[in-house]
């Protein structure tokens, strides 16, 4: 549990003028990471991590996630590199499929999903090594291109990925595996297994968001996440009642994200819903760190 890191996302919903002072604040909190959020329609995931990184002082930010069709491998690689360069050391780069109905109504929903992400995923950690790049796939096409200003300290690149031929890709080719809200501890187990056969080793790392909701009332608690869980249950394909929350008490909730820890999460993310996120992620941390104190 030591070695975990605890972030908080900033959500799509709130106004991108509030970043930087939430930035701010999460970081005198205390907390590890902020991740930003790509959806299309919602902020641009580079142009938030860079409002978040010159905001703040030490806070690692992690982009979760880029659609892979949205993005040309070779761009996003020039503008991970120039963050990564400005801000050593504190970015994260999440690289996902994409919302298939989303990338079909921008016209660049790609004739094979996994191709795509495998391609990009694999040309942009190339190119942030300072390669130069020649790759002729089904779906990226690059004619020996190469970054002029390559980061010192290269990001890692996640996968963030769902079904189970792109956990395996994950394995293969990313640094890590961003697993999305929803989760709980028994599907950190088969996800660890799945990254495993395609290849990940013991630095795979695993970063899980979650829906996050506390308080001492247990049923403003639950009709405060219904909305969420139900939604994401339904995307999930599972029933509301098994979509995993970091949710209850203070301790409840320390309690959960300990249970995520102990299933091989190497971060947390909290995905905080309801008033006052910053009062709500402040409790939780005062619990986790009484627990550690305790302990």
């Amino acid at each position: 549990m030591t070695n975990l890191r605890i972030g908080v996302m900033y959500d799509r919903d709130w106004a991108p003028e509030g970043l930087p002072g939430f930035a701010r604040q999460v970081e005198a909190l205390g907390v590890d990471d902020l991740w930003v959020v790509e959806d299309l329609g919602w902020n641009g995931g580079v142009s938030a991590a860079a409002v978040a990184l010159g905001a703040t002082e030490r806070l690692r930010v992690g982009i979760g996630i880029a659609p892979a069709p949205l993005r040309s491998p070779a761009l996003l690689a020039m503008e991970l590199a120039t963050l990564a360069r400005v801000f050593p050391g504190r970015l994260v780069a999440g690289i996902g499929h994409g919302v298939r109905e989303w990338m079909v109504s921008v016209g660049v929903a790609p004739r094979s999903p996994l191709a795509l992400l495998e391609e990009t995923i694999t040309s942009v950690r190339a190119l942030l090594r300072g390669e130069r790049v020649e790759v002729d796939g089904r779906e990226v096409r690059l004619d020996g291109v190469k970054l002029v200003h390559p980061p010192v300290e290269v990001p890692p690149v996640v996968a963030g990925v769902v079904r189970p031929r792109s956990l395996e890709l994950s394995g293969r080719v990313a640094d890590g595996t961003l697993i999305a809200e929803g989760h709980g501890p028994g599907d950190l187990e088969n996800t660890r297994a799945l990254t495993a056969k395609g290849g990940a080793g013991p630095d795979h790392t695993l970063t899980v968001f979650s829906f996050a909701c506390v308080g001492d009332d247990p049923d403003e608690v639950a009709r405060t996440l219904h909305p969420h869980t139900e939604g994401h249950g339904a995307w999930l394909g599972r029933p509301q009642k098994e979509v995993f929350t970091v949710s209850g008490t203070p301790a409840e909730a320390a309690g959960d994200i300990h249970a995520l820890a102990a299933s091989g999460a190497d971060t947390v993310v909290l995905r905080v819903v309801g008033t006052e996120p910053l009062r709500q992620l402040e409790a939780v941390l005062g619990a986790l760190r009484g627990g550690l104190s305790a302990g």
